[in-house]
Formats: C-alpha cells, structure tokens, sequence
C-alpha cells in the first residue's frame, strides 16, 4: 500500500556531502515514522536516522549525529536525508523504509523499504 522510491546516491570524496530523498506514495502513515537505514556489504542493516511524520522528532544513530540531518516536506510526502562530512565509513546502500519510531531499535520492526540507493564515499 506504501511504495517508496529514493534518489541522491552516488559517488563523493570523503568530506563531501550528498542530499539522499525518499518519495512515499500510497496511504498515508502520519503516526508513523520515516528513516533512513544502510547496509554496507558482510554487515548488517543498521538505522541511521528517523523522522516522525506528524511531529516531527528525529533520531539519529551516533556514528552519524551532528554529521546527517533528516528533514521532511509533508506536502510532498517526502523525507530528505543531508549528509555532509562523509566518511568512507559511510559507503553502503542507503534504504527509506516507514514504521514505528520504534524502528530504529530493530530494522525488522519497520513496516515497508525501498528498494535502495548506492552511497560510495571515497578515500
């Protein structure tokens, strides 16, 4: 009922920033939340950063706090993801997934992904 597309991947030095976008369609999931999570190749899918949609509390996850800001613009039914001062350490497939804001304890507790975008941050 929900499909999400994301877009702003790509190839950056390290230090540089990138601006990742996710795109809802479908029903609407104000007491939900939307975020961002990553998976890097041998490693686990890992929560980076949550927004709730209606309230508009974020979290992030340490390794990315005061680096990345997640916004929203609810006309759009879209959520941004601005990374800046990227790390090789960041260099994974960033995926927008829709949950609970519970989510980011669990990624098995989000409810809907995309289908994925390359996030490569050079050395």
């Amino acid at each position: 009922q929900v499909q999400l597309v994301e877009s702003g991947g790509g190839l950056v030095q390290a230090g540089g920033s990138l601006r990742l976008s996710c795109a809802a369609s479908g029903r609407t999931f104000s007491s939900y939340s939307m975020g961002w999570f990553r998976q890097a190749p041998g490693k686990e899918r890992e929560f980076v950063a949550a927004i709730s949609w209606s309230g508009g509390s974020t979290y992030y996850a340490d390794s990315v706090k005061d680096r990345f800001t997640i916004s929203r613009d609810n006309a759009k039914n879209t959520v941004y993801l601005q990374m800046n001062m990227l790390k090789p350490e960041d260099t994974a497939v960033y995926y927008c997934a829709v949950g609970p804001p519970s989510m980011r304890y669990s990624p098995a507790r989000s409810e809907y992904w995309g289908q994925g975008t390359q996030v490569t941050v050079s050395s």
